[in-house]
């Protein structure tokens, strides 16, 4: 009997540690053929995904999110903020764990400082004093060490119940288990509390990201494709603490500085230099003054500029435009 509570305990545990999946709405959520490819090369168990999570979607509007309601509706928010810092309290060894094991000293010192003084002024985590002293909260866990230590992400995969994870996160949910404080305390203070602790953890959990998967509900065109998306990119946020490598973002960006004239009708007549424009109160970069042919000075304005500029980048036009387009200068 006593091994049937733990497995109860256990499975309650493993759900609380994954519901939810907090997500930020998509700007543009068209797929074109090339989309497609990508999503076939990151999402190959799509045929069995798709269903694990319509199986888990359903048991959350069903069950867990009617709870979660109730629980917000007649639970002040200091009593659930304070129920929140419990359970993070109680998941942080696994924040410290990983922040040593990716190599952050630093981090993880202040890590177990903050699980010290939380544990014991903030009352078993209940009241997060930690903060305020400087001690900032992190989130770090094995899936995060891999990807830092070069382990890819290659394949999306949907877990029932668990959610959202990949073929490297997924190594580190028993991990996360077994740094859980309420793991250990099952085997101590027996199911009885640790059942109802578990229980309480998942509507906690739950509640957190309630206003998420409204967005999420209300955003979504495919809330599986919004939810992959937003797992997908959140990971990668996460294993480069926010500072993802610049060339991924190469080609969103043109540098229009980079354009190389073919010829010197191409060219633009003011280059970027500091000027001391009379109407100017300080030094900007504005074209300078430039001799025309007979060696008096022609204005380089900065609406001439602007509008040269523009010349330059409009298609189609041809050598006459262009140099009528010269001649106005």
């Amino acid at each position: 009997m006593k091994l049937k509570c733990l497995t109860a305990f256990l499975l309650l545990l493993f759900a609380a540690l994954s519901v939810g999946c907090a997500t930020t709405p998509q700007e543009n959520q068209n797929v074109s053929t090339s989309d497609e490819e990508e999503d076939r090369s990151i999402d190959p168990y799509e045929n069995v995904n798709r269903p694990m999570y319509d199986f888990t979607d359903t048991i959350d509007r069903n069950i867990l999110a009617p709870v979660a309601d109730t629980y917000i509706d007649y639970i002040p928010e200091p009593v659930r903020a304070s129920v929140g810092n419990f359970y993070d309290n109680l998941a942080y060894p696994n924040t410290i764990i990983n922040s040593f094991l990716q190599g952050k000293m630093l981090q993880g010192t202040e890590d177990g400082l903050r699980l010290v003084i939380n544990s014991t002024l903030g009352l078993a985590g209940l009241f997060d004093v930690a903060t305020p002293m400087g001690l900032k909260k992190h989130d770090e866990d094995f899936g995060q060490t891999l990807g830092v230590w070069g382990v890819d992400s290659t394949s999306y995969m949907y877990l029932p119940i668990l959610g959202p994870t990949s073929n490297r996160d997924v190594y580190g949910i028993p991990f996360t288990l077994a740094s859980n404080a309420l793991f250990y305390a099952g085997f101590i203070v027996g199911a009885p509390v640790t059942v109802p602790l578990g229980i309480l953890a998942v509507i906690d959990k739950r509640a957190r990201v309630t206003e998420d998967l409204r967005i999420r509900d209300q955003a979504a065109l495919d809330p599986y494709l919004f939810v992959r998306e937003a797992y997908w990119q959140q990971r990668q946020n996460l294993v480069f603490d926010g500072k993802p490598p610049i060339d991924t973002y190469d080609d969103l960006f043109i540098d229009e500085t980079s354009y190389i004239p073919t010829s010197s009708l191409d060219t633009d007549p003011c280059l970027e230099t500091p000027i001391q424009h009379k109407f100017a109160e300080k030094e900007t970069w504005h074209p300078p003054l430039i001799l025309a042919e007979n060696n008096s000075e022609k204005e380089c304005s900065l609406f001439a500029y602007e509008s040269k500029k523009k010349n330059k980048n409009t298609f189609g036009k041809t050598n006459s435009m262009e140099l009528d387009s010269e001649d106005n200068f």
